[in-house]
């Protein structure tokens, strides 16, 4: 029988807790106003990491922090920095970017990402590697229709073209309220770590690096990352999650203009990585992704038609494909983006 997870209580005297988030140092960091006649202006906090010719642009999901991203920070733009740059951010409403009370949308968080874009001077076309997950993959469908040109490759993460019920009517009323009910920080995050990672990886003893000691285990670690989020006011607050949550719930990118975004892309630049057992964002979403972007009709058409969208479903994975699945996660990347580069030299 597994052990009862840390409280947290527990995990914050954990000697291993000051050092949940690791001091990967950039090679340049800062803010950038944007959206200036829309809203606007307010400031997007990022970093840039590596020195490496292979630009990636690593774009986080619901209430995440650019420091989610450390571990493929530090596989791409430290272990392997002389090939890859790293482009990481906080959007609008989390972290060290502002949290404008307004209406926000994947649509002009794509745009904010743009103005960041030119900011740091990556305009050139078909060098940037676009990494999306969850609505971070909605804001990257966003941004592939406002600058196809610049993308090289499209990594979509755990996302959908646009969220539809996939379980009865009262659970999912339930699932929605249950996002808005107070509830103790422990009780919180027992049922983020159940929606977001697979049972078995996160009873695992901790498999990631450390500095004095591991946690116990990978759902501990992962627990006391969240305390040390939730604990920071300046960095996350109700507000700015409920307009991300807003804006990830009203993205809709329809069958004609995902097969736009193929169609300018060209499909052997697009990745779909969709966890069989999401919780999140559930299976059927990465099928009607793949269908619009493949410009199949229907179920029968994609049966007759060879695809041509690389795709990675592991049937027994959750949400966070990038964490569970680091290791693999980066040999497809690295894939695609070997794949694509070759592609602009034909």
């Amino acid at each position: 029988m597994a052990a009862a997870p840390l409280t947290a209580e527990q995990l914050v005297h954990h000697p291993e807790f000051k050092h949940i988030s690791w001091p990967l140092q950039p090679a340049a960091k800062g803010k950038v106003s944007v959206a200036a006649g829309r809203g606007g202006p307010f400031s997007i906090a990022y970093e840039i990491h590596g020195k490496g010719d292979r630009r990636l642009v690593w774009i986080m999901g619901l209430g995440g922090l650019k420091t989610t991203w450390q571990r493929q920070t530090k596989d791409f733009a430290h272990t392997k920095g002389d090939i890859y740059t790293s482009l990481v951010f906080d959007n609008r409403g989390i972290g060290e970017s502002d949290k404008p009370f307004m209406r926000y949308s994947t649509s002009e968080m794509a745009k904010d990402t743009v103005e960041l874009l030119d900011h740091v001077g990556w305009t050139d076309n078909r060098r940037l590697h676009v990494i999306g997950i969850s609505m971070g993959g909605m804001i990257a469908q966003e941004l592939a229709l406002l600058i196809p040109d610049r993308i090289c490759s499209l990594s979509l993460v755990s996302t959908a073209s646009g969220l539809f019920n996939t379980v009865g009517y009262f659970e999912n009323l339930r699932n929605r309220i249950n996002l808005f009910i107070p509830r103790a920080i422990d009780v919180q995050l027992n049922n983020v770590k159940r929606n977001m990672y697979t049972a078995a990886w996160l009873e695992k003893p901790d498999d990631t690096e450390y500095v004095v000691e591991p946690f116990p285990t990978n759902g501990d670690r992962f627990a006391a990352f969240e305390i040390a989020k939730r604990s920071n006011a300046a960095a996350f607050s109700r507000t700015g999650f409920l307009a991300q949550a807003i804006a990830a719930g009203w993205h809709y990118k329809s069958p004609a203009q995902l097969k736009s975004i193929s169609e300018k892309l060209g499909k052997k630049r697009i990745m779909i990585v969709h966890g069989g057992s999401d919780r999140m964002i559930p299976f059927p979403h990465a099928k009607v992704l793949q269908l619009g972007l493949e410009g199949w009709d229907s179920l029968e058409a994609a049966k007759e038609t060879e695809a041509e969208i690389e795709t990675h479903f592991p049937v027994d994975q959750s949400h966070v494909i990038p964490i569970e699945m680091r290791a693999t996660f980066m040999e497809w990347v690295e894939g695609l983006v070997e794949k694509t580069e070759k592609l602009d030299m034909t």
